[in-house]
């Protein structure tokens, strides 16, 4: 994999001063912690850093240990993705936040025959019953994010790809769309998810067959 330079400076400065802590690497940086957060995230990912709790990061000095890039890039998003919970447009938000944990999701995705049209989060419903609008009466297409505004992957990306986007966006879970054609247009139609959970079961199986 090709690091960043930002990502090449994470590891000196990790090299230089280990154990140290993000919030150190960032002022040494002259940066904030969130904006390095996406690169620790990927260093540790990949097995280049160690987080250790309460201490900081340090280099992995065994190169042998944790799961290989080469490994990480051969399973594809197909392998690994979960259905996806569905709903309609004109469902009311109601509906929606009972289906959302009634399936112990995180984000419900919206279809029309198959072609995704939205998604909506927990933190949107949260939004939602702060404000003064009935739920039973307003639909949940009111709220969604609406495509093209949804950050999504195909069926070939690798689970190392989504894992990136879902860190770089701050979300919980991606759909997997495919472009087919709907009435002569091609729309991008839903056929499954990948979640922050599914990313982390990838990771412990890794390690698990070490």
């Amino acid at each position: 994999m090709k690091l960043s330079l930002r990502q090449e400076q994470i590891i000196e400065l990790v090299k230089e001063n280990e154990p140290i802590t993000s919030e150190a690497i960032a002022k040494e940086l002259g940066l904030t912690r969130s904006a390095i957060r996406p690169d620790l995230s990927i260093l540790t990912m990949t097995g280049i850093l160690q987080a250790r709790p309460k201490v900081g990061y340090v280099c992995v000095k065994n190169s042998n240990k944790g799961p290989k890039n080469s490994e990480i890039r051969n399973i594809k998003v197909k392998d690994v993705m979960s259905e996806p919970v569905l709903v309609k447009e004109d469902t009311p938000v109601y509906e929606a936040i009972l289906t959302l944990f009634l399936n112990d999701t995180g984000t419900l995705f919206i279809e029309n025959e198959g072609a995704l049209l939205g998604a909506v989060s927990r933190k949107d419903f949260i939004k939602m019953a702060m404000g003064t609008a009935d739920m039973h009466r307003v639909p949940v297409g009111i709220i969604m994010t609406r495509m093209p505004n949804i950050v999504s992957v195909s069926e070939e990306d690798s689970a190392f790809d989504a894992a990136k986007k879902i860190i770089e966006h701050q979300v919980d879970s991606l759909p997997v769309v495919r472009l087919e054609l709907l009435r002569g247009k091609e729309v991008p139609k839903i056929v499954g998810k990948i979640s922050k959970t599914t990313i982390s079961m990838v990771f412990v199986k890794l390690g698990e067959n070490e």
